[in-house]
């Protein structure tokens, strides 16, 4: 008796260690403070200081070569650092070609832009705005990417900032260091502070009964399984190659010319990858209208209708199903839940108040006066 009594002993803590492996408990919901600062390059740490001068120069209209147009310009606070047009146009009037997107935990994206997964690091996708031919934007390009160094330069704050920021660098100013400095300061644009995610660690009443329903769909219709993860896009999980995270939601008809923005297919030229693109995050994305790669979208409600909209064609099985209106009702409510309002309006992510971090003194304070006076933007071509 004594053995059996062991053996269900033994075979009862068995099932429990087992019990543990096969169903682990899951990790607290994070917040902006307990969450792992997303990555950084080995050469390019974060530091507070780095991350300062970077919101200057984020708010810094002289980035662009005319000097009216800077990094905010398209990526307001207000509405998680995106542009409620459907495309920007550049400085010199070149029409926009894809919506601006969300900063919201962009540190965390392994690939950057809605149609390349080549851009995986943040100080590479700076230049794409401030150097790029197609579209052009904010104009540094043809021969003026020397300018913009120069630039900086000849401003009072700037030297002393680069140079406290990079001292490894001897206060280096360089199209290499400006968008080191950018990169910190998007690393640091962390929103996890939604009512959502305050349900998530356990306020049962910090969303509503819609957007309760509205998750329950979420997972059921598969939305999760693209928009994934605490970040609401694969392009956020770890592991992922870049590319995994496009996808097609209007394949080509058949026998249709590709025509149009192709999205990755412009990267790979294969057929298949046309009109993939990368999948944005939702964090926010009550406030982000309009919607999709070109804007052509204008309402959660019609973005959702859109996801479904070429079912007869599709060869993904979680794009064949049908929505109803109360359901799309329920996911706006809860997509709606997902607004972070600690985050856009956050003073540290906001216009840095006038004057330099670091303090002036007299003569600087006079040279800084007449270099605003004088203002070194030059005309456009």
């Amino acid at each position: 008796m004594r053995a059996f009594a062991f053996f269900i002993s033994a075979a009862a803590f068995a099932f429990a260690v087992a019990s543990c492996v096969t169903a682990p408990k899951p990790d607290p919901w994070p917040t902006a403070e307990t969450i792992a600062p997303p990555p950084a390059p080995d050469n390019n740490p974060v530091t507070s200081i780095k991350a300062e001068l970077g919101r200057m120069l984020f708010y810094d209209g002289d980035l662009s070569f005319t000097g009216v147009m800077s990094c905010a310009t398209c990526h307001e606070q207000k509405r998680s650092f995106t542009d409620p047009n459907k495309t920007r146009p550049g400085v010199f009037d070149d029409p926009g070609e894809r919506n601006i997107q969300t900063l919201a935990n962009v540190g965390y994206f392994n690939s950057l832009t809605w149609g390349g997964p080549q851009v995986d690091i943040l100080e590479h996708q700076a230049l794409i705005p401030i150097e790029g031919l197609k579209p052009v934007e904010m104009g540094f390009n043809r021969g003026k990417e020397g300018d913009l160094p120069r630039r900086l330069k000849d401003q009072a704050c700037y030297p002393k900032m680069f140079a406290a920021a990079f001292p490894e660098k001897q206060g280096e100013i360089s199209m290499d260091t400006i968008t080191m400095a950018l990169a910190t300061f998007q690393r640091t644009l962390v929103s996890l502070d939604s009512p959502y995610d305050r349900y998530r660690r356990g306020d049962a009443s910090a969303i509503s009964a819609e957007a309760k329903r509205g998750e329950v769909l979420f997972r059921s219709k598969q939305c999760s399984s693209c928009h994934a993860g605490v970040h609401f896009t694969d392009a956020a999980i770890p592991g992922l190659k870049p590319a995994e995270a496009f996808h097609a939601l209007a394949p080509p008809k058949p026998g249709n010319d590709l025509k149009g923005d192709t999205g990755l297919l412009r990267i790979t030229q294969k057929i298949e990858d046309g009109y993939r693109f990368r999948t944005p995050g939702l964090r926010n994305v009550a406030l982000s209208a309009p919607y999709m790669h070109d804007g052509e979208v204008a309402t959660l409600a019609d973005a959702i209708r859109h996801h479904y909209a070429a079912a007869e064609r599709q060869s993904d099985e979680r794009l064949k199903q049908t929505v109803s209106e109360a359901e799309i009702a329920d996911l706006v409510a809860f997509l709606e839940a997902l607004t972070d309002e600690r985050f856009v309006s956050n003073p540290q992510f906001a216009l840095p108040p006038p004057g330099c971090p670091i303090a002036d003194t007299p003569q600087q304070v006079e040279e800084q006066r007449n270099s605003a006076a004088l203002h070194n933007s030059p005309p456009g071509p």
